[in-house]
């Protein structure tokens, strides 16, 4: 499965959940989160990789940055990891 069909079906997680998603277009600074969310108030950064994937330092570097700012931010592979991750911080 290749990372935009991947996306779409985090967005329309998101959405079937009541989160406000932003699909971040790419030529934005390097390294930001494909995925801007706000979800039950909290905002939420992901970062999209396909399975076997990892982000790279740069990405690492703005998820940590987030994390500091207060907010929820992690990599995921699926709907279903973004699930745990939101299930995790309490925001669903």
């Amino acid at each position: 499965m290749t990372e935009q069909k991947i996306q779409k079906r985090i967005l329309r997680f998101l959405k079937d959940i009541g989160a406000y998603p932003a699909k971040i277009v790419t030529g934005n600074r390097a390294g930001i989160p494909d995925i801007l969310a706000c979800v039950n108030g909290r905002f939420v950064a992901i970062e999209v990789k396909v399975p076997g994937k990892e982000a790279t330092k740069l990405q690492d570097l703005h998820l940590q940055r987030i994390k500091e700012a207060g907010g929820v931010a992690f990599v995921a592979h699926g709907a279903d990891e973004v699930r745990e991750a939101l299930m995790k911080a309490g925001l669903i």
